[in-house]
C-alpha cells in the first residue's frame, strides 16, 4: 500500500457504480489485485457505452487499452459496492488517459487509484484515429480544468 494520501471523491468528475462478486476475493479475504483492472475497464467502457459514445458491436472506431497501472491504499472485498471516480488526466489526438479512483461503499478516500490509457482506432485497420465530435466533448468535460 502506498505511502501517499489516498485521493478524495472531490478529485473525480464522474462516478460509475460497480458491484463486486464472491469470486473477487482471494485466499487472503480481500479483492485480488487483478480485479482492480477489471473494474477500471468496466468503469471506463460503461461510461462510454452509457453515454452513447462507443458502439462495441458495430462502431467504425473502438478504443484499445495500451497502458494501465494501479496504486493501492486500502483493501476492498465482496460484498463492497464500488464507486469508480473518473477523470481525464490527458486528452491527445487519438489517445485518452483516465485517472480512476475506486471507493468502497461510502468511503471518503479511494482504496485504489489507477491510470488507464485508451487509443481510439479504426475497427478494421486497428490504426489510430482522431478523437472528435461528441466523444471529444464528453472526455473534455471529465478534465479537471473543465469541472465546475
Amino acid at each position: 500500500m502506498s505511502g501517499q494520501a489516498a485521493p478524495g471523491r472531490d478529485e473525480f468528475a464522474r462516478f460509475e457504480t460497480l458491484t463486486t462478486r464472491w469470486s473477487d476475493n482471494d485466499v487472503y479475504g480481500h479483492m485480488n489485485n487483478a480485479v482492480h483492472y477489471r473494474l477500471f475497464d468496466t468503469a471506463v467502457n460503461g461510461f462510454l457505452i452509457g453515454q452513447g459514445l462507443l458502439d462495441i458491436k458495430a462502431g467504425d472506431q473502438v478504443f484499445l487499452v495500451v497502458e494501465t497501472g494501479c496504486r493501492y491504499f486500502s483493501e476492498m472485498a465482496f460484498p463492497d459496492v464500488i464507486h469508480a471516480g473518473l477523470s481525464v488526466a490527458h486528452l491527445g489526438n487519438s489517445s485518452v488517459s483516465y485517472r480512476i479512483g475506486l471507493f468502497a461503499n461510502d468511503a471518503a478516500r479511494a482504496a485504489a487509484v489507477g491510470q488507464f490509457v485508451h487509443v481510439n482506432v479504426d475497427r478494421q485497420t486497428r490504426r489510430p484515429v482522431a478523437i472528435s465530435g461528441r466523444v471529444r466533448e464528453a472526455l473534455e468535460a471529465l478534465m479537471p480544468d473543465q469541472q465546475g
